[in-house]
Order: C-alpha cells, then structure tokens, then sequence
C-alpha cells in the first residue's frame, strides 16, 4: 500500500488526497479510515446532536434544491452582524479565490510563501505574474509586514495577498499592524486578507479586519466556514469587501452555487452559538498541550501558532515522505507532509490539533518511526550542507523557467529561444531580484537591477531571495514609497536552531510555550473618508534623487480619523452605514427569533 499511497500524495501536486481516494486505495470500509492529522478541521463541532439532525433530514437536505444564494446568505449575516451587500457566498473559499483571480487581479499578484497552493496556482493558471515573497525558515517563518511592502512597491506589484494566520505554519499579524498595511497598500488594485482559520486564534478579543475592509474600496477579507465548523465536505465560505466589489462577484455566482447541505447547517447555527465557541475554546487548549507533547521530541522544532495547526520541522535526517507514509501504513495515522508547498521542503510536516487520545496516538508513532527502539536517542546536532529535497521539482521548474508566468507562459517555450524571453518576462529577471531563484516572479523592467541575495538556509530545499532593499528598490522602481508611521511588531517567533547566519541561537524548542499574548492595542479608528491619492507615474531616476530610509516601518503611513458621518469612502460604505443604518443593517429572516449567543464577525468566537 505504500507504494500506492505515494503516488496518490505525488499526483495532488501542491494539496493533499482526500478521504475518500485514500479509503478507496487502502480498501477500508466508510468510518474506517486513518486517525486525520492532514484536514485542518474542527474535530469538536457539529455536535454529535446536530449530526443525528442532519442524518434524520438527509432524505429531504439531498432531494431538493435549495433556498438561492441570497437567502442562505441573508441568514448568516444576521448571525454575523454583517450587511449583506456587503458579503458573497461561495461553494468554499476556493471558489471565492477563483473568482477574486478572474475579476479583481490584473496582471500581478503578490503572496507571501509558503502559504495556501491556490493563493499561487489559481493567478499562474490564468497568466498572471506571481510576486513571491520568501518567509525565512531562520526567521520562524515570520511575516514582516513592512519589508513585505518594499517588495510589492519594488515590484510593482498590482494585487496582495495576506494570509492571517498562514497556512502551513500559524503565523499571526496584529489587527492593527494589519490596517496600518491596508493604508499603505491604498493605491493597489486590491489587497485580500484570507481569514480562513482566524477564528481559532486567541490572540486578540477581535483579531478582525472585516469592519475596516467594508470602508476601503480595495479591500476583500476572505472567510471560510468549512474549517472552523469542522464541515470541508459542504464546501461554503465568504468574503466580506464594500458593496461594489463584493457585488461584483456576488453577480457572477450560480443562483444555486450554494447547497442543501450548506443551508441546512446555516439555519442551524443561529441555536447553536455556545456550542460553537466552546469548540474554539477546546481547539485553543488542545493546540497548547500538543504543542508541548511535540516539542518533547529530540530534535523536532515546533513554531508557535493562532491556526488549529502545528508546523513542524523534523530532526536532521529525517525525510517527510518516509515519516508521512510510515505513519499512514505502520500506525493508520495521516500527516501532511509540506515538500509540495513552494518555499516549504519535505523536511516539515503540518500537523492538525486534535484531541488528546488522537495526539498521543500520534506521539507514540513520531517516536517509533523517528527513533526505532531508541526513543530519546541523541539526534546528531545540524550541520553544515544538509539538504532537502523539494517535493515540488515540477513546480519548482515551472517558476524556475515562467518567473511566475504560470502556464501560458510554458506554451510560448517551445522553441529554445522562447525559453530565455519567458525567463525575462517582466523585464529584468536577469538581473532584478530573486534572478535565477525558483519561486519568485519578475520584476518590472524599471527595477532591473542587482540586489543581495540572503544565502539559502540549510535544510530548506529551494534557495530563495531576500527581500529587496529599500534603497534600491526606491531608486530603481520610481515612485517615492509613502511615508509609514511605525506599526505594531508580530507576534514573536522563535529562531530555529539551523539559522543561517552566524548569530547566537536559542536552544531548540523543548518545552510547552504558549504563544506571546500581545498586548491590548487600542481599537483602531475606521480609516478616513479621502483615499490616499495614487503614488506618481514613474521619472527617470536621475531625476529624483532618493535618500535611504532610516527604517522599513517608514514606509506606512500615519494613522487616519474616523469616516464622517454621510461620507462614503471610494465604492465603499459610510461610517453610519457600516453600523447599521440606512437600509443595510444585517437583515433577519422573517420570523425568526435574534441569535444567541452567537459572536458577530469581529469577535470571531469570542464569547464569554
């Protein structure tokens, strides 16, 4: 079975088989399959109750049609407090993803990796240019909103992505860090901020952006319901954006792209708050408690989290394909092993946080396929010239030779010839940032010029650039970047024991740590009713002579004031609008009784 089990991983290039490939492979009867650390799920809702529910209405949820989308989404923004010209429902989120692809983003995308495949497979299937931006293993995969920004303004980029938390490793950015970058990113086509797990994440009371995305005309907050409520099979999720951009995709879905399933569940929400938010109170302490049972292990470095997951990285000489199909055949245990995740390598694993029985089932097996006999076995320490192994050649290749172009781009390659025009699409790949680097796209031809390349990290598979500098990307790209009032530090992570750089490392992970609690920022204000004004067309640049900034967090702009009352932001809504007046407050469905208990959109199950 092996053998067929790897295959089944090989062909899903950047995603996982499902249950049901994997159960029809092994032979094994329905409920049969192995204990699931792959799907993040909420293994804690529906509640055993609400399955004998839906299982006593089966007949009738698979027989008809159902209610259009308008009404199932009606229903949820009333539980959510959310205006509902404001929100579109997909059949899941990467439906929602698809259709942000085909109508909202032009040329570019920019995304942090490695994050979710179709935040850079879904714009390289239509022809766009993929910005990557490379999260370093030696930094714990950190976010640095600011240098993040240098490298969308350096590129030109049109379209940003911000995943919070990422997926595969938790990473989390404070809400307030995260709308001083929507100001920043003003002048840009649009900026998504893909809140898919958010709602397991303890951070913050009201962690967020949803209220602050329906005043920015170019701002869409994506939102999955099949992760939190422990239903990947429904397929339903959300964006919330002002009504002009959510409209316009709202106006492209099927009547009937929602279904049965998905209404059923929706309606039943509105009774079952407490229960809901009970489970994230569950899934928060269990993440706590395996991540300490993890971190036990020799060798292994487990990275602080706000998702219902773990990201892993395994002891030196260990291969993630062997651990992942060892513990699926030796011990009917599921992994996700990362090496088909751009800028990941089979050297980490994702692991999803589930009950205490399952994790020690886990634990038990880690040790047997890790360690053999010898649990606790000195792990010989990291050393210089390890390397892994991508588990993404094809794709690699593909970014390698495209420079983000995606498939059109390999259609043109042909001929020899065609081969070094797709290397420089954009202008410059040559000799811009990240040339010659897999994984990371164009650059402008303005910003053709040579910038330090960070050295791989060891054990990191694909080699890849740092960040431009913000010298020479403001010398090279033309427009002055704007000036950025100093935005809230990430929560911090910890530095892994194989950094690259020869700096003093703290010991490897071995303990429980809970994520650094942040503390209380104050409530940031809506966001002012002018729209920043577009940065200037592009001069020679000799013509402006640029001075270095004396630090990244320059770059954001100062904090605005609230939206006067009556003032709509550009496409987007006013500030008495956004709370409720003026015909767009949440509607309910006739006759029926207010939520209870039930957290609104912001609060994301943060309920006493």
């Amino acid at each position: 079975m092996s053998g067929n089990v790897t295959s089944l991983f090989r062909s899903t290039t950047a995603h996982s088989p499902s249950m049901a490939a994997l159960a029809r492979e092994s032979g094994e009867t329905a409920g049969a399959g192995p204990v699931d650390f792959c799907i993040p799920c909420n293994p804690y809702f529906p509640t055993p109750a609400m399955f004998d529910e839906m299982a006593d209405r089966l007949r009738d949820i698979i027989t008809y049609y159902p209610s259009s989308a308008d009404t199932i989404t009606a229903e949820l923004c009333g539980l959510l407090q959310l205006p509902p010209q404001c929100v579109a429902m997909g059949n899941g989120s990467t439906e929602l993803i698809t259709w942000i692809d085909h109508l909202l983003v032009r040329e570019s995308l920019a995304v942090p990796v490695p994050t979710f495949g179709r935040w850079t497979d879904q714009p390289m299937e239509t022809g766009k240019r993929v910005d990557m931006f490379p999260l370093q293993e030696s930094s714990g995969f950190t976010l640095d909103l600011a240098r993040y920004a240098e490298f969308i303004r350096a590129r030109g980029t049109r379209a940003v992505v911000v995943c919070n938390p990422n997926n595969p490793d938790g990473g989390y950015q404070n809400k307030q860090a995260l709308v001083q970058f929507m100001d920043a990113m003003a002048d840009r086509d649009l900026v998504v901020i893909d809140e898919s797990f958010l709602e397991f994440a303890d951070a913050e009371a009201e962690p967020s952006v949803v209220q602050e995305a329906m005043l920015r005309p170019n701002v869409v907050v994506l939102r999955s319901l099949g992760k939190n409520f422990g239903l990947h099979g429904i397929r339903f999720g959300y964006l919330v954006a002002n009504p002009a951009l959510a409209g316009r995709v709202r106006s492209m879905l099927p009547k009937w792209n929602l279904n049965s399933f998905a209404e059923h569940v929706v309606f039943m929400l509105r009774d079952h708050g407490a229960e809901y938010a009970q489970s994230l109170h569950q899934v928060r302490r269990d993440r706590l408690e395996m991540s300490g049972q993890l971190a036990a292990l020799p060798g292994l470095t487990v990275y602080p989290s706000q998702g219902n997951f773990l990201f892993v990285r395994l002891p030196v000489g260990a291969e993630g394909t062997v651990v992942r199909d060892r513990m699926l055949t030796e011990h009917r245990v599921l992994v996700r092993e990362c090496g088909n995740k751009i800028g990941s390598s089979s050297r980490f694993l994702r692991l999803v946080v589930r009950p205490q029985p399952d994790v020690r089932r886990l634990v038990s097996g880690m040790e047997q396929v890790l360690y053999g006999a010898g649990r606790g076995a000195a792990v010989p320490e990291p050393a210089a010239g390890n390397g892994y192994s991508s588990g993404t050649a094809a794709v690699d290749r593909l970014m390698s030779e495209t420079n983000g172009k995606g498939m059109r781009a390999v259609t043109a390659q042909s001929a020899p010839a065609a081969i070094g025009a797709g290397n420089g699409a954009g202008g410059g790949a040559g000799a811009g940032a990240g040339a010659g680097f897999p994984g990371i796209g164009a650059a402008p031809a303005a910003a053709a010029v040579a910038s330090p390349v960070a050295a791989p990290a060891v054990g990191t598979g694909t080699p890849l650039p740092a960040a431009v500098p913000v010298a020479a990307a403001a010398a090279t790209v033309g427009p002055v970047p704007m000036p950025m009032a100093a935005a809230a530090p990430p929560v911090p992570r910890p530095t892994p024991y194989e950094s690259p750089v020869p700096v003093p490392q703290p010991a490897p992970y071995q303990g429980p740590v809970p994520v650094p609690q942040p503390a209380p920022y104050p409530q940031p204000v809506p966001a002012a009713a002018a729209v920043p004004a577009p940065a200037p067309a592009p001069v020679p640049v000799a013509a402006v002579p640029v001075a270095p900034m004396a630090s990244p967090m320059a770059a954001y702009p100062p904090p605005t004031g609230p939206t006067p009352p009556g003032v709509p932001a550009r496409g987007g809504l006013t500030a008495a609008q956004v709370r409720g007046t003026n015909g767009l407050e949440s509607v309910q469905a006739a006759g029926r009784p207010g939520p209870q208990n039930w957290p609104n959109a912001a609060g994301m199950g943060q309920v006493g």
